[in-house]
Order: C-alpha cells, then sequence, then structure tokens
C-alpha cells in the first residue's frame, strides 16, 4: 500500500471511530443533509447521467434500480467505463479466480447474481483505502485494536467468500494478514490451511460458518477465532445459536454488498445503518413501519454513482433504543428479499397477506423436535417443502408449524407438498425461502364453488 493510502487509511480510521459522533438523530440527519447537498453540488455536473438534473436536490432525483444502473452504467461513473470493459475484466477475474486485474487503476467487481442480471461496482485507490478504514473503525473491537498497535502478533483474517478483491486486499499490510478462501473450491479443501492460519477474525457467509461451527463442535477444527463475523446472506436463528455455541462468541454482521457498505454489528450486538456515510430512505412495506426496503445514496462515492438506488432486501427496524448510544438507526434484522416474501389469502376474503421470511424462521425454531436444513417455496398455492434427510415425522411438524402460523394470522395455509431436497453449493448464497409465485386467488374461488355445487 501506498503511504498516501496507508494515510488515508488511518485518517478514515480515527474520523469514523472518534470524530463521527452525534448528540442527537436530529443532529445526525443535518449533518447528512448538508453533506448530501454539498456532494450533490459537486457531483452532479461531473456525472454524465446526472447532469440534467443539476442543481435539484435529492428528493427531486429518480429512483434508480439495477436495470437502470446497468443500462445507464457508462454514464454513472466517471472514469469512462462502459459495462462491457467492466464486465470482461470481472469476468476475466472469475474465470482464471485471480482478482488482482484493475482497470485503470480502478478496481472492478461484480455481484452473486443471485436474483437477475449480476452487478458491477468501480472503486479507485482512495475509494478502497477508504473503505478499509471505515471498515477497521466498525469491526475492530478495543482488545484487537490494542494487539493491532502493541503486539508484534499480526492480527490474521480468513475470508470465505465466492469471489476475492483488491478491495478486500487493501485491508492486507505487516500488521494484518488477510487471506481469502475460495469457495469456489468448497470448505473441507480449506479446512488443513484454516488451521495452520489460526485466524483472529473468520468472516464467511452464515451457512458456511454454521458448517464450520459443527466441525468445531465434533472437535475436527481447532480454531479459536476472537471475532466472528457473518457477511452476504441471512443470519438465520439456528446458524446463531450453532455459531456461538461453538465459538463461544457472539456473531457480528457486516451488510455489505455492490452498492456499498450499509450496516454492521455494534459492541452490543445490534445491528446499525451506516448513516454516517450512506443515507436511506425507508420504502414502507407496512402501515406499522416497522419494515422497509432501502433506497440508499451513497454520500462519499465518487468513482461510480449510488444514488436513490432502491435495492430489494428487506429490513426490520429494532423497536428499542439501542444501548449503545448511536443514533444511527437499529436494525431487529436483515430479513431477506422482497422475492422471499409469501403472499397467502385471508380466510374471510380475497386479499392477500405479506408473510415474511422472518415470521417462518421464528415460528419453525419454535418447533418440538430439532429440524436440520430446510428449504420452502410458494408455487401459487402450494407451499413445496425440502427437509435434509427428511423423515416423515419432520415433514409432519413443518406443515404443523406453518399452518399455525397461518391460523394466527388469520389466513387460508397452503397446500403443503413435499419437494427434493437439494444442497446448494458452497459458493452460492443459501436462500431457504422463496416466493416463486404467490396464491391464485381466483383458483380459490373455484375450487370452493366445486365444494359447494358437490
Amino acid at each position: 500500500m501506498k503511504l498516501t493510502d496507508l494515510c488515508r487509511l488511518v485518517f478514515h480510521f480515527v474520523r469514523t471511530r472518534w470524530l463521527l459522533r452525534f448528540s442527537s438523530r436530529i443532529a445526525l440527519q443535518a449533518w447528512q443533509q448538508k453533506k448530501i447537498a454539498a456532494f450533490l453540488k459537486q457531483q452532479l455536473p461531473l456525472t454524465p447521467f446526472y447532469q440534467q438534473y443539476a442543481g435539484l436536490t435529492l428528493q427531486e432525483l429518480p429512483v434508480i434500480d439495477k436495470t437502470i444502473a446497468l443500462e445507464y452504467f457508462h454514464q454513472m461513473n466517471v472514469a469512462n467505463i462502459s459495462l462491457e470493459q467492466a464486465s470482461a475484466i470481472a469476468m476475466q477475474g472469475e474465470n482464471s479466480r485471480n482478482f488482482s486485474a484493475e482497470l485503470d487503476g480502478i478496481t472492478v467487481g461484480l455481484s452473486s447474481g443471485t436474483q437477475g442480471p449480476r452487478g458491477v461496482f468501480l472503486t479507485s485507490s482512495k475509494e478502497r483505502a477508504k473503505w478499509a478504514g471505515i471498515m477497521m473503525a466498525r469491526t475492530l473491537p478495543a482488545d484487537l485494536l490494542l494487539k493491532l498497535i502493541f503486539s508484534s502478533a499480526p492480527i490474521k483474517i480468513a475470508f470465505f467468500l465466492r469471489a476475492n478483491s483488491t478491495l478486500y486486499t487493501t485491508l492486507n499490510s505487516k500488521r494484518i494478514h488477510f487471506k481469502f478462501y475460495d469457495l469456489y473450491k468448497g470448505v473441507d479443501l480449506h479446512l488443513p490451511e484454516l488451521q495452520m492460519q489460526m485466524p483472529t477474525i473468520l468472516v464467511a457467509p452464515a451457512h458456511i460458518l454454521s458448517r464450520l461451527a459443527e466441525l468445531k463442535l465434533q472437535g475436527d477444527l481447532p480454531i479459536s477465532p476472537q471475532r466472528v463475523i457473518s457477511v452476504a446472506e441471512v443470519l438465520e436463528p439456528d446458524d446463531k445459536l450453532r455459531i456461538e455455541a461453538a465459538f463461544g462468541l457472539p456473531v457480528h454482521q457486516l451488510y455489505q454488498c455492490t452498492e456499498g457498505f450499509l450496516a454492521y454489528t455494534c459492541e452490543r450486538g445490534v445491528l446499525h445503518l451506516n448513516e454516517e456515510f450512506v443515507h436511506i430512505e425507508p420504502e414502507w412495506l407496512d402501515q406499522e413501519k416497522t419494515r422497509f426496503v432501502p433506497v440508499i445514496t451513497d454520500f462519499t462515492r465518487l468513482t461510480q454513482k449510488i444514488i436513490r438506488y432502491r435495492l430489494n432486501d428487506v429490513l426490520r427496524i429494532l423497536d428499542t433504543p439501542c444501548q449503545c448510544g448511536r443514533v444511527s438507526l437499529a436494525l431487529a434484522a436483515i430479513e431477506g428479499r422482497c422475492d422471499d416474501i409469501l403472499w397467502w389469502q385471508k380466510c374471510d376474503s380475497q386479499e392477500l397477506v405479506a408473510v415474511y421470511p422472518d415470521m417462518l424462521r421464528h415460528a419453525i425454531t419454535m418447533a418440538s423436535i430439532s429440524l436440520p436444513d430446510y428449504r420452502m417455496e410458494q408455487h401459487g398455492n402450494e407451499l413445496r417443502i425440502a427437509i435434509e434427510s427428511g423423515q416423515a415425522a419432520m415433514m409432519d411438524e413443518m406443515t404443523e408449524v406453518v399452518t399455525g402460523l397461518t391460523n394466527r394470522l388469520g389466513l387460508r395455509p397452503p397446500i403443503f407438498k413435499s419437494m427434493t431436497y437439494v444442497a446448494g453449493e458452497a459458493s452460492s448464497k443459501r436462500r431457504r425461502i422463496r416466493c416463486v409465485s404467490r396464491t391464485d386467488t381466483q383458483k380459490i374461488i373455484e375450487e370452493n364453488a366445486e365444494v359447494v355445487h358437490a
């Protein structure tokens, strides 16, 4: 790392860790508005897509999504990089598994593509150093910070993910040993090297952490990280319990995606939005304003603009203040994607009601028997269920759990069907609950009419 980038990293670490403190949420929002106004005034005229909107306020700018961002990719970055150029170099890295290539000094990366076309992100060397400083400030506990400064032994990070990036390896230095474990090679192949590394910090998707936790509980993985961080997918209750039991530590979370670093776990174990760097407009999904889809604006990102970008994730707010004292919005959970919401009909009307994945997950954790890994898919009026090593009793328990939930919510239970359990690849994001198609209310009406006539 160049000296200038190291200085930049240290500056953003110190600023994020100790200087960006606000006495109230009102103070944070007022500061945000000033930063956003200055950002728009300077950056809109420099960005081809937004030049026509120069002089407008944030609320006057269009809301975009992945489709629009990809269509106008060339016009939304100031590095004069086309989508074709970026995709080519990113795919080169994906195919060769060598992720060190850059495009005119710009890091190019791809999203996992679990939903639709793959997103593409660009970051400059300055932005990488800034990201590293912010990430370290958010994730390093006090004891590891003291170790970083005063101990001769380095902090060792084990990072399991589908793809590496020079964005992540920015953390690598004499004091921090960063090692990437490629999930395209599976998990078991990496175990000898992981044991040799003996990581201080273990970072991986939840289902990978769960697998490592199983090995630890069996006595087959003698590692003792001082911090365990879940990334890239929903941290489900059963995984959380298993991981914490195995490592004797709370599981922390990072909400990081192609569009930016959006949330982190505080010292109290609560997820907070990273609002000192990202403005988030909630698109509420319920009247009670407990769940929302985030529309994000990163007012610190310059190479590729992320302005009023609508994600497809469902976030649930925490209904009590976090005791850590931070005024940034606290989350109870990242529940998954909008496509994971199931839709079932009310008992007394044709109205469809949203059943959020977290409702199902909570109900399943209350089951009287311990259920293994599972999958649920809504196909119209059917709920297809697959259970790993499924036995009849487990399937009965699952249908009983779901029926109990629909009864409590005043909804018609779905038609239950079993399907074959297929384990996903280690490199794929796990999605246990999916809505393939919504309930067909007309079909239900016709079926009921046939029963009446009969």
